[in-house]
């Protein structure tokens, strides 16, 4: 297999589709369920190989993970029988580091690698890492074998205020905390809706986790208990792809069971940039192009603002918009890999310089005063894109490689199909239904 999309663009693409479960949460969850000393079934899971590589590496812990329906994952942590986390396959997923938690409270050490997934930059490990000491927990890293040793002694304690907002270290130190002594704080945590899912799976599991502006409130408990299954939300990344991608090709898009509060900052730029947008009700919604679109000006940010992961998507909408556009990537500092390959099929993209006051502060990566950035880009709109042979570098880049070679005329070739089938669940068949012209191969 060449591991590849052929996709022949240029027509709109109309229809509605069934999201999938959010990759995000599920990995979590999945990584959660591994506290409770109980079978623990959840639904609405991506089958997507993120999925099944977590699977491989819960199993390869001793554990018991599987899919037993389509989108059905049972979870067992009751045979967990090894602390150290195998470094081959953790190297392929990021949520790798997340297993601290279940193996720290089974035995009290355990070995963790570095984690892998894809390489958008310098990931804020230091933070993480701060956060497990300030809650009591040892922490060291043995940079001969790539490896984490961590031990805990008696129970997690204290509070933790993070400098900067990060996904993975407040969903890590959450989970670090449920069985804690006391009342544990964690100030400046991000905001998420996929933290929320996970906090809304551990107190169904009797912990008690409050959420108050940017602090959440951990109790300690004795045990996670949870009675029935649980579903997942859907995928909020996923629709914003094939709604960006529905508006660039000048079609249409209907998806049902969307929080739209969770997308709330793009519908509002999708409406600024003239796209249509009708709301039916609060988790059914319709994306569509009405007319010429205009050019934007975004920066990223932390939930509740302009996501990182959409704006790969939003680059190929601003090819066909009138005027120029500009990007500021705030949160990575390696997001823009996906330039050099629209460049490719005709698109006029340039790295430009925006002056900040104060990087340091500004930007939510380590900033280093010693290395050269390329943090912001302008596209030069109403573009006619043309085929090519592409190359996926990460997951949403991948979506945009593939949103680009069905919006532009003629026949592209994108490699790296499996990158992107890490996070997309069906893509394929979901393009095939939407009247696009795709095939693997």
């Amino acid at each position: 297999m060449e591991d590849a999309f052929i996709i022949k663009g240029g027509k709109p693409l109309r229809g509605s589709i069934t999201l999938s479960g959010a990759k995000n949460v599920a990995l979590k969850v999945m990584i959660a369920a591994l506290l409770l000393d109980q079978e623990i079934t959840l639904k609405n899971i991506p089958h997507i190989s993120d999925v099944d590589e977590l699977i491989h590496l819960i199993r390869s812990l001793g554990a018991k993970a599987e899919f037993t329906d389509k989108n059905t994952v049972v979870i067992d942590g009751r045979g967990l029988k090894t602390n150290k986390v195998d470094l081959l396959h953790a190297s392929k997923i990021r949520v790798s580091f997340m297993l601290f938690a279940p193996l720290l409270y089974k035995f009290s050490s355990c070995y963790v690698p570095n984690p892998g997934g894809c390489r958008i930059g310098a990931r804020p490990i230091d933070r993480i890492v701060e956060g497990m000491r300030k809650l009591g927990i040892r922490v060291e890293y043995d940079s001969a074998t790539g490896f984490y040793q961590a031990q805990l002694k008696g129970k997690p304690s204290g509070s933790y205020r993070f400098q900067k907002a990060t996904h993975t270290g407040t969903e890590l130190l959450i989970m670090l905390s449920v069985f804690g002594k006391g009342k544990i704080t964690l100030d400046n945590a991000a905001l998420e809706p996929e933290i929320d899912e996970l906090i809304r799976f551990l107190n169904l599991s009797d912990a008690k986790i409050q959420k108050k502006g940017k602090n959440i409130l951990i109790e300690g408990v004795e045990k996670l208990t949870l009675t029935q299954p649980f579903e997942i939300m859907t995928d909020r990344n996923e629709a914003v792809t094939f709604a960006s991608l529905s508006v660039a090709t000048k079609g249409e898009l209907e998806v049902s069971y969307l929080n739209s509060e969770n997308i709330h900052t793009f519908i509002q730029k999708m409406k600024e940039i003239g796209a249509g947008v009708d709301m039916y009700n609060k988790n059914r919604l319709k994306f569509y192009y009405k007319g010429p679109l205009k050019s934007s000006h975004i920066q990223t940010n932390p939930h509740p603002g302009f996501m990182t992961d959409w704006q790969p998507n939003w680059a190929i909408l601003m090819t066909q918009a009138t005027g120029d556009s500009l990007i500021q990537e705030r949160v990575f500092e390696n997001r823009f890999s996906y330039v050099e390959e629209l460049r490719k099929l005709g698109a006029n993209i340039d790295f430009i310089k925006i002056p900040v006051t104060n990087p340091a502060e500004y930007f939510f990566f380590n900033f280093d005063p010693r290395k050269k950035y390329n943090q912001a880009i302008k596209i030069k709109g109403s573009q006619e894109l043309h085929g090519g042979v592409l190359d996926i570098a990460d997951l949403r880049a991948g979506a945009t490689l593939a949103i680009a070679a069905l919006v532009a005329e003629g026949e592209s070739v994108v490699n790296g199909a499996s990158i992107l089938e890490r996070g997309y669940e069906n893509f394929v068949d979901k393009i095939k239904s939407l009247g696009g012209d795709i095939k693997q191969i």
